[in-house]
């Protein structure tokens, strides 16, 4: 299952991110992180020393080998430099697993407190003026629009913050998309933003609030996204532990902390992906591209018969 955490700008999805990648390690259940964030802080928030954080390798760094490995023999696909970040899998792509070890998992992912991770990579300073984020995200999109994983099997993204998600097909990438929200207008408006974009698209949208207080800030919450709010996190001193670079065990969380994490988990757990759909929407989004931008032609890199799931990945 595919997971997402958005929300504003500093409203805690990157600490809500590592906390429930955190507690799908410690239950023992197979997932990879992946930090899609411009600020690239998942690796230090799952325990990492900014150090190791930045000594990690990064998936923007090694995309001509992504789409080599990916493409495989897709007669679609004349070769690695045709592909974009939206180019969807067809017969004779490369699919991944989230339990194997490839080219790709080797080269670009790290244990990192008991979980494989990925980051996307930081901004260069070649990159300031002449490029925008998502010429690093778009490994990320290209890596899941390959990636088969079934129930049991979790991928979890530490997103961009706000709306930046949308300006790419990467927001339908997703079983469930977590937006975190603090007790704030400015948070709920983001909130607001995220759901009028989203609605025709089919995304699975829960709300964690996050910092909450006192009840007042839960009935704000209640109020302000109605259904939509699935629980929320309150002051955690675990938290706080974590951010002075104290990292403690999971369970060590707040009880009612804990049980938000549970009830995320099995909401994920609940959720069924309709493949068809999941692959009609990549190819949407890669024929907009094409259409906008990249050329025409690539639209012949669809192929129309083919639909990626479980059975795809057996030869």
């Amino acid at each position: 299952m595919k997971v997402a955490f958005v929300g504003k700008g500093g409203s805690g999805k990157t600490t809500l991110a590592s906390l429930f990648t955190s507690s799908l390690a410690d239950a023992g259940l197979p997932v990879l992180a992946i930090d899609a964030d411009i600020n690239q802080h998942l690796a230090v928030a799952l325990g990492a020393s900014q150090e190791q954080a930045d000594a990690l390798p990064t998936l923007g760094d090694n995309l001509p080998m992504i789409k080599e490995y990916l493409r495989g023999d897709n007669p679609r696909i004349a070769s690695a430099d045709a592909m974009i970040k939206t180019t969807p899998p067809g017969r004779g792509s490369r699919l991944m697993t989230p339990r194997e070890h490839n080219p790709i998992t080797d080269a670009c992912f790290r244990d990192v407190a008991g979980v494989r991770l990925a980051v996307t990579g930081r901004f260069a300073e070649d990159d300031l003026g002449v490029a925008c984020y998502h010429s690093k995200t778009g490994a990320a999109e290209l890596l899941l629009n390959h990636l088969v994983d079934g129930q049991g099997e979790y991928v979890v993204v530490d997103m961009t913050a706000g709306a930046d998600a949308f300006a790419s097909g990467l927001f339908t990438r997703f079983d469930v998309t977590f937006l975190v929200c603090e007790p704030t207008v400015r948070s709920v408006g983001v909130y607001r933003q995220y759901t009028e974009y989203a609605r025709d698209f089919g995304v699975r949208l829960a709300v964690v609030g996050n910092k909450v207080t006192d009840e007042d800030d839960v009935d704000f919450l209640r109020e302000s996204v109605g259904a939509d709010l699935l629980g929320w996190v309150g002051t955690s001193k675990h938290v706080r532990a974590a951010e002075r670079g104290q990292a403690r065990p999971i369970g060590e969380l707040e009880p009612h902390n804990l049980g938000t994490l549970r009830t995320m988990l099995s909401t994920v757990d609940a959720t069924e992906r309709d493949w068809e759909r999941y692959q009609a929407q990549a190819v949407e989004f890669h024929l907009r591209n094409a259409r906008s931008w990249a050329g025409a032609d690539l639209a012949d890199q669809v192929d129309p018969d083919f639909v990626p799931g479980p059975l795809a990945t057996v030869d």
